[in-house]
């Protein structure tokens, strides 16, 4: 049983002129979370958004995923801006993909955490940092790969988020850790650190149709969670495990296939929950995806 449930939004979320920052979060390893970063933002990227993709997880899978090379390019993480050391916008780089930018990771993030946690301010300082970069208006959307912990720098991207994207495998343990990451949020909305976050969505990850249990699972979260359900599913798929190999996205490594397929309508679903109706960049709309 899922608990804790967050306050519904009644309203439907306008987006202003100004950069959203979306963490995709969730504490529990191996849901599909760098994954969705990664191929959401691509996917807004090829529907004509400007997205920043910042990789928070010292693994730096977000980061070769998208075909950047993590080895050599610690002095590009967001390690220093963290520290005020230097700007956000020192450390952004193109990616190979038209619209996606990226803020790298490295091993450094994972010594960054101790050395923010003996500061009073830890919490706010990346919530801080993208508040003044918001005045830029350089991108559209900001995607926060998050790491699978609930550490210093899981906490600062809760408090930093505008809204919480959740990935959640289709398997009975994804919803202890759902309730889990429900509780954080509300912790984080009470404690003042970021009093109007709100959990945007939920997306179901390694869906099998064939099986009980995916279509068991779903319908548990969408007793509790019938608003920030997202009706696309992403499939179980061989295809999507490869392509971070080869440095690609989905997109890119398999373009007709089912998992692709699903994140583009991941992104159009997104979009349109945003109120953006921009037309899919050569993307085939199906209803295989969707339960």
């Amino acid at each position: 049983m899922v608990c804790g449930v967050l306050h519904q939004r009644k309203n439907p979320i306008i987006v202003e002129n100004r950069m959203k920052i979306i963490a995709i979060a969730n504490q529990k390893g191996g849901v599909g979370k760098t994954t969705t970063a990664i191929n959401l933002s691509a996917g807004l990227a090829q529907r004509q958004q400007r997205v920043l993709l910042i990789d928070l997880d010292p693994q730096a899978n977000a980061t070769s995923g998208v075909g950047h090379e993590a080895d050599g390019y610690d002095d590009d993480t967001i390690y220093h801006p963290l520290l005020g050391e230097c700007g956000l916008a020192e450390k952004i780089v193109p990616s190979r993909i038209e619209n996606l930018s990226l803020i790298p990771s490295g091993m450094d993030l994972a010594g960054v955490e101790i050395e923010l946690a003996r500061m009073d301010d830890h919490l706010v300082r990346l919530r801080k940092l993208l508040a003044d970069y918001k005045q830029h208006n350089q991108f559209d959307f900001c995607i926060l790969d998050t790491p699978p912990s609930l550490g210093v720098l899981m906490t600062s991207a809760l408090a930093a988020a505008d809204e919480i994207l959740i990935p959640l495998q289709c398997e009975w343990f994804g919803l202890e850790g759902l309730a889990k990451i429900v509780q954080v949020i509300e912790q984080i909305r009470e404690t003042g650190a970021n009093p109007q976050i709100t959990l945007e969505g939920i997306l179901m990850t390694m869906y099998d149709g064939r099986t009980n249990l995916s279509r068991q699972v779903v319908e548990e979260v969408a007793n509790y969670f019938p608003a920030q359900l997202y009706k696309t599913v992403i499939p179980r798929s061989i295809r999507i495990g490869e392509a971070p190999s080869h440095g690609k996205t989905i997109f890119e490594h398999d373009p007709s296939g089912n998992a692709s397929i699903a994140y583009g309508n991941a992104a159009d679903e997104f979009l349109t929950r945003h109120n953006i109706f921009a037309p899919p960049s050569g993307a085939v709309s199906t209803n295989t995806t969707s339960v």
